[in-house]
């Protein structure tokens, strides 16, 4: 029996945003793919109602937990100055108190400038996100974007050298895009900078100029399975790189999960567990061939709280290396001390624990998990 062993040197700290939803504010246009309200789950925003929700969410979070007020939702630096002062205020006071961590933002790239930066730098905001899409420029045309992958190049790099963490967010299954430039645009999100990514396949809704173009046979949406498989693309580049993933997909509520919103495309609560899921196998099934290990008895350990990516929805990669490979995998276990994010390396060592098969070894290695 082979046992497949991922190391790496340290754990994550525990971490909770409390979000707030800004659904569809301070967006100059609207994007063929956009309906903020639905990706929100917000249909209108209170500023009153923003301390209560800080409150219900602090409410929740345990001592020693890494805490952040992260306004989501729709282009923060580009709302009404008045308002955006008032809502970065409010949460500097919960800073101040101690309560929480930081700040972070999502917003545009063609809404960061040296003066917005100077603001946002007066406050304790720590990660800037920014609704990259595409680095493709006929991409984001035919998506609506109104405006560049250069304007977005000069967003990123204004946000590191101002010394804040940048979040490049992408997403799969715009009109005119491929596997090709997709794999491009994560390539470039890595080499400006970002230390964390998000992965959105497109997901079309009813009402938007998407669904239109859907309607009259300009566009064809991803299925889940090309989903997957092009999400899995573009995680391998970040993992490869350092870069975290922290989140695939659109998050789930109820208006996302409805057919009342969602007209086609790839929607689906477990998305971005499949798409784990596809990760781990391709990682599996890299290592073991490399080592020429395919169709033997293997263990394998990953970080603790990835077994069940590792396993697959319904043992789905277990069963997948047994019938594509002939490889039986008698156990994927989790190990608290091993991190996904290292670099793509295994190496072979023999393991001190002898069973009764006298040819037991142990791979042990990063496995880029």
């Amino acid at each position: 029996m082979t046992h497949c062993h991922c190391l790496a040197s340290s754990v994550d700290m525990a971490h909770r945003n409390i979000p707030i939803f800004i659904p569809h504010m301070g967006c100059p246009n609207q994007c063929v793919f956009c309906n903020q309200r639905s990706i929100s789950g917000c249909r209108e925003f209170r500023i009153e109602d923003v301390t209560q929700q800080i409150e219900a969410a602090l409410a929740t979070i345990s001592e020693g937990t890494e805490t952040e007020i992260a306004f989501f939702g729709g282009s923060f630096t580009g709302i009404d100055r008045g308002l955006m002062l008032r809502l970065l205020d409010t949460a500097q006071t919960y800073v101040r108190a101690g309560r929480v961590d930081s700040i972070r933002l999502s917003t545009r790239p063609d809404y960061i400038t040296p003066e917005i930066l100077s603001i946002l730098s007066r406050y304790s905001v720590k990660v800037i996100e920014l609704g990259l899409q595409s680095m493709d420029d006929a991409v984001l045309r035919a998506s609506g974007r109104g405006h560049t992958a250069e304007t977005a190049r000069r967003a990123c790099r204004a946000v590191v050298d101002a010394g804040f963490s940048l979040v490049g967010q992408m997403m799969i299954g715009l009109p005119g895009s491929t596997p090709k430039n997709e794999r491009a645009t994560a390539r470039e999100i890595v080499s400006l900078g970002a230390s964390a990514a998000r992965i959105y396949p497109t997901v079309v809704f009813y009402g938007t100029p998407l669904w239109e173009m859907t309607e009259r046979g300009e566009y064809l949406p991803i299925s889940l399975n090309q989903a997957v498989d092009r999400s899995a693309d573009v995680l391998e580049i970040f993992l490869g790189a350092r870069v975290k993933c922290i989140r695939i997909g659109l998050c789930a509520n109820e208006d996302l999960v409805s057919s009342e919103e969602v007209a086609e495309g790839a929607n689906h609560p477990a998305l971005g567990e499949f798409v784990w899921n596809e990760y781990y196998y391709r990682r599996m099934y890299e290592a073991l061939a490399k080592q020429g290990l395919l169709g033997k008895d293997v263990v394998i350990s990953v970080p603790f709280a990835d077994v069940s990516k590792a396993v697959g929805q319904h043992r789905s990669n277990v069963i997948r290396l047994l019938r594509n490979t002939e490889t039986r995998v008698r156990k994927i276990g989790g190990d608290k001390t091993l991190n996904r994010v290292v670099p793509a390396q295994w190496q072979p060592q023999q393991n001190k624990k002898k069973e009764q098969n006298d040819s037991v070894s142990e791979i042990t290695g990063n496995a880029g998990l």
